[in-house]
């Protein structure tokens, strides 16, 4: 596993450090320290494995975010695709039977063995995806690889460098003329409320993602500036779809 060293980031919200753990071999150092608590430990993985809690942590908005980007993929998905760590909800399982109806293939990768077994008990058992161990900053395939790549609330929770890494990865395996799927959170419009009544809560909990909140995604991450893609926005801008052609 590549290993990446960063400059010293705040003190965690959850400091693992008083609750005595003990290191996660698997986990890169901003997951075992910011966000153990939310994808690292088992018991996270049980709690947070609930499509209302999610939907509750996104506002309301889990289901159109998952269907803005599926709508990307179409109904019926041929071809290589990769989506780039695991998630909660129903969104892999939803895109495995697109895959499935259009006879194409999909890879998932996480760093954590405890997300896909969690992901592994959500699919079906002849799902056409194939789990993978593996850290998005070092993807263990070759270049040109896949015709699509979903990257979904990944990069927020991600330090600058890890960030940066992942993406060109994300590109790096892509076809030429392939299609890369980004939905993340994003930089709120002036007029919405949430931008001074949330934000200072959500920037304890999620200590990178300020970074897409105060400027956009390709002002953030300057690879992305260099390649064609379009944008929506939704919620008052505080998600975000970006969708890149290669």
């Amino acid at each position: 596993m590549l290993q990446i060293k960063s400059p010293p980031m705040p003190r965690p919200f959850f400091a693992p450090d008083i609750l005595a753990r003990k290191p996660n071999p698997h986990a890169p150092y901003y997951l075992d320290n910011y966000y153990w608590w939310a994808y690292v430990d088992p018991w996270a993985v049980r709690f947070f494995e609930r499509d209302w809690l999610i939907n509750l942590i996104l506002l309301g908005n889990y289901k159109k975010l998952g269907n803005a980007a599926l709508e990307e993929f179409g109904d019926r998905v041929s071809g290589r695709s990769l989506q780039i760590t695991c998630c909660y909800g129903d969104l892999t399982p939803r895109l495995a039977g697109r895959v499935a109806a259009g006879g194409g293939a999909l890879d998932v990768l996480d760093v954590m063995p405890v997300q896909l077994e969690n992901l592994k008990r959500k699919l079906k058992p002849d799902a056409p995806v194939n789990l993978m161990q593996m850290d998005s900053t070092a993807l263990a395939m070759p270049d040109a690889h896949y015709d699509q790549v979903l990257l979904f609330f990944l990069l927020h929770e991600q330090p600058q460098l890890f960030r940066e890494r992942t993406l060109g990865e994300a590109l790096r395996v892509l076809k030429p003329g392939g299609k890369l799927v980004i939905v993340d959170y994003g930089k709120p419009n002036r007029n919405n409320p949430l931008r001074w009544l949330l934000l200072p809560v959500l920037g304890k909990l999620e200590p990178f993602a300020v970074d897409l909140w105060r400027r956009e995604m390709d002002e953030v991450i300057p690879e992305l500036a260099r390649h064609d893609f379009r944008r929506a926005k939704y919620f008052g801008g505080l998600y975000q779809k970006i969708v890149v052609r290669k």
